[in-house]
């Protein structure tokens, strides 16, 4: 039984005659015909006289006839909030950022500023265990609206996302910083540049990692290069982190990342600030993404930047 062949019967009980309900329904009269008959068979039972004029409904029409009306209000109703829940979904905007910038920066700016404005935003947080190509991929494709992720010149994710497909934002700045764990003094483990004799327990970043390509290039360009031996390789800041503090070896991670721990003493810095890499965090959308909500979210991060009345 189709809601169509309901709204036929309808049609038919009101005017009670087959040409002009079919009329208003706007097919052919033995159209019209076939399905009430095939509904008649479908109840098992006669639901119009057609010895009548004009046509009547048989006490078992009457019945279904109220059952059919409130069949397809419950239908016409349930296809209105169908839509309604389907357009909301499509203004929400679909967001990917790594798992230190989602800690750091997207629950405590981004989503709050989006919440402001009424123009909602979801996390993948499949996203947060990409590496750089996943990235580029997924703005390319539409599969996220937005993208937020570190930038410098050596980053290949930096060079992939930086042509015409693309548009950026720099939302704000950021630095590696080289720490450590603390001795039971409270001085720091290991201390930059380190001896050829003593090199410093390294923990890095695998090559498809973000931050690899940058302080690969950051030690290169050293006129004192650091002596290191690797100790431990991970893809996430967190990782690299969470290794420092168990007292494995030095390793630099976004600043914003340790503050806390430098100002309770928990970490140390394991360098002077000649140390520190300079980087940025940038907002990527696909050009070619005409989502209306997108538009305004992104005149609006440009407007605060602009006027300095938004800081990250």
């Amino acid at each position: 039984m189709e809601v169509r062949w309901l709204d036929d019967f309808i049609a038919l009980a009101r005017t009670r005659h087959f040409s002009r309900a079919a009329d208003e329904r706007n097919v052919t009269q033995p159209t019209l015909s076939r399905r009430i008959k095939l509904l008649e068979e479908e109840m098992g039972t006669t639901l119009i006289d057609r010895n009548s004029l004009p046509l009547s409904l048989t006490l078992a029409g009457e019945v279904f006839l109220a059952g059919a009306e409130q069949m397809t209000r419950i239908a016409r109703e349930t296809k209105v909030r169908c839509n309604e829940i389907r357009e909301q979904q499509s203004n929400r905007l679909t967001f990917a950022t790594t798992q230190t910038l989602y800690l750091s920066l997207y629950r405590s700016a981004l989503l709050p500023f989006s919440a402001q404005h009424n123009l909602p935003i979801d996390l993948n947080l499949k996203s947060t265990s990409w590496v750089g190509a996943d990235f580029v991929n997924a703005l390319a494709q539409g599969e996220c609206d937005l993208v937020l992720c570190f930038w410098h010149p050596t980053m290949k994710v930096a060079r992939d996302l930086d042509d015409e497909r693309f548009e950026s934002l720099t939302v704000a700045h950021e630095k590696l910083v080289p720490v450590t764990a603390n001795d039971g003094d409270g001085r720091p483990l290991y201390y930059l540049p380190g001896k050829k004799a003593h090199p410093l327990p390294y923990i890095g970043y695998y090559e498809n990692s973000f931050m690899r390509s940058v302080l690969d290039h950051f030690i290169q360009q050293q006129s004192e290069p650091p002596q290191l031996v690797t100790m431990n390789e991970n893809v996430h800041s967190l990782s690299v982190k969470a290794m420092i503090k168990e007292g494995f070896g030095f390793g630099w991670v976004p600043q914003r990342l340790i503050t806390s721990n430098l100002e309770h003493g928990s970490l140390s810095l394991a360098g002077d600030n000649s140390w520190f890499v300079p980087l940025e965090i940038r907002l990527y959308r696909n050009r070619q993404n005409v989502q209306p909500n997108l538009k305004q979210l992104w005149s609006l991060l440009e407007q605060g930047l602009q006027e300095r009345a938004l800081v990250f």
